[in-house]
């Protein structure tokens, strides 16, 4: 386990670069004062003012200094120690109420001892978690008793389908999980289709919608909302189009599939 984690580590130093300096990201806009999070979250959470907020797998940090716009005091926490020295070269300049630490998010409990009142964590974070019960644990532990707990993320059902075929949907991955993670290969990251990377290897874990709801619950945590959406914030398949609320929907609506979720929970 620990050798697919170091290979998914060199991975994500090097793409982070990257994505630090793409269009899909515009920083510029960002440092201008855009805020980067989805209409989805911002229902969710309400008014975050005087709240305290942790973002795990936070990437560099501008979804947490984005909550920090808004109010809240926000620990973003990821385990790229590239993307969490960007973050705090990021606040450095912003001087917004956050920190950030570098820590896989099983091993977060050996250098944070606090609580929040908001738990966050969003798009495409779960696939690179090989044990939902232990994160599930990490949810609760630093959740405060009465606070919140909210995720978005990609549909674990629009996953199994080719993300290179266009004219229907076609079964390509497995919707269960399995301990041995899925193998990919890419000299290219999800923003850039030009720029080649060194750190080709990727290894990720597929878990079901049962995973993700078992694992809160298990937990001791109250699951209080969920929701589906047939549209996602990503440009996965080549049967989506990119709309003006930012979101990406199937073309002509030639598919109803579950793109994302969400889901909110609480403990008590």
């Amino acid at each position: 386990m620990d050798e697919y984690l170091k290979t998914n580590l060199k991975r994500w130093n090097e793409t982070t670069q990257v994505h630090f300096k793409s269009k899909e990201y515009d920083l510029e806009s960002f440092m201008k004062g855009r805020n980067s999070l989805y209409s989805i979250e911002l229902e969710a959470l309400g008014d975050v003012s005087g709240k305290s907020l942790l973002h795990l797998q936070c990437q560099f940090g501008m979804d947490t200094l984005s909550w920090a716009r808004l109010g809240a005091t926000v620990t973003g926490v990821d385990f790229s120690d590239v993307a969490i020295n960007l973050a705090s070269d990021i606040n450095n300049e912003l001087q917004l109420p956050a920190r950030f630490l570098n820590s896989n998010i099983y091993d977060l409990p050996d250098i944070l001892d606090e609580q929040f009142d908001i738990v966050f964590t969003s798009y495409g974070v779960l696939t690179w978690l090989p044990d939902l019960k232990k994160w599930g644990k990490i949810v609760s532990r630093y959740l405060k008793p009465g606070g919140i707990f909210f995720i978005a993320e990609f549909h674990p059902f629009s996953m199994v389908f080719d993300e290179e075929h266009s004219s229907e949907l076609v079964y390509k991955y497995p919707y269960f999980h399995s301990e041995v993670p899925m193998h990919f290969k890419s000299e290219y990251t999800y923003t850039d289709s030009e720029k080649t990377i060194e750190n080709v290897d990727a290894y990720e874990w597929q878990h079901s919608f049962a995973d993700i709801i078992t694992a809160l619950l298990d937990a001791g945590l109250t699951i209080i909302e969920v929701k589906e959406y047939p549209f996602t914030n990503f440009g996965h398949f080549p049967f989506v189009k990119k709309c003006k609320d930012r979101y990406w929907r199937v073309k002509n609506n030639r598919f109803e599939i579950p793109l994302m979720f969400s889901l909110k929970a609480t403990k008590k």
